[in-house]
């Protein structure tokens, strides 16, 4: 708003950079986390802020996959695949089980996919006080422990296990290659661990993924570094979107809360300027 500019023209694609200079009645940043770097999210300007007074938190992965220590026969016959209809159990920080259905996909190195993002957050946060974090996946989420254990106790003859359980519960590809992954050779032979294995098998998460290949990021400037969406240290400088500390699930959330922010940042900016004129 009222803005006089000079020094040049803004830079174009394939074009030199050209500093411009521009003083203004109220500016609004909105500048993104520290996700996709090579789109222009990269978070430069947070040296610059924290240059200036402004309180930040670092910049952290959310909305990402994690990477697990899978073994090279399990990647190399798995990666890719999908985990259709499955349930991920996981802790939150004060030690409660969260329980989400959905599906999400096994990667080369660990896992990735909506599930996995909607409990990223509370994952990362133990991987940062723990150094590791521990999901349990629900292989049958429609079956009880029960209805899982009676099938696979069902006597089988001549076949083997895996195609009891194929033929029985309807287990094969990646999620009977989890279950040899993550289980011991006695575990899947023995029918009673077998069957737990099945509805809670554990999976150990050793570290997000960096934040360049993630969706979003958490950190940036502190709620307690503004007043409304106007960054205390800097009166007149208003920011929105990712920039400023939260996180929200993928899923629309994310976009919505930023055009949501925009919209306040746009408000407080104008209210602002109106109480000097």
């Amino acid at each position: 708003a009222g803005a006089d500019a000079g020094g040049g023209s803004p830079s174009v694609p394939g074009g030199d950079a050209v500093e411009v200079a521009v003083r203004a009645d109220a500016v609004i940043l909105a500048l993104g986390g520290g996700s996709w770097a090579r789109l222009g999210s990269d978070g430069a300007w947070m040296p610059l802020l924290a240059a200036r007074g402004v309180e930040l938190a670092p910049l952290a992965p959310s909305n990402c996959g994690f990477d697990v220590a899978w073994s090279g026969h399990f990647s190399s016959r798995h990666a890719g695949e999908p985990l259709m209809t499955v349930a991920v159990i996981a802790r939150d920080a004060d030690g409660r089980e969260m329980r989400r259905q959905g599906q999400f996909v096994v990667t080369q190195g660990g896992v990735e996919g909506s599930l996995i993002y909607a409990l990223s957050a509370a994952l990362r946060d133990q991987i940062a006080a723990e150094g590791h974090a521990t999901i349990w996946l629900d292989l049958m989420p429609d079956w009880s422990e029960q209805r899982v254990l009676d099938e696979v106790s069902r006597p089988r003859g001549a076949r083997s296990m895996s195609s009891h359980l194929q033929g029985r519960l309807g287990i094969k590809g990646v999620k009977a290659g989890l279950l040899r992954e993550c289980l011991s050779r006695d575990q899947f032979a023995d029918e009673t661990q077998l069957a737990a294995g099945i509805k809670r098998l554990p999976v150990r998460l050793l570290r997000p993924r960096p934040i360049d290949e993630v969706i979003s990021t958490a950190g940036g400037v502190r709620w307690d570094a503004l007043q409304g969406s106007m960054l205390k240290a800097l009166p007149g400088v208003f920011v929105a979107g990712e920039m400023v500390d939260w996180e929200a699930p993928t899923g629309g959330y994310l976009l919505t809360a930023c055009f949501a922010s925009g919209i306040a940042a746009a408000r407080d900016a104008l209210a602002w300027r109106a109480g000097r004129a």
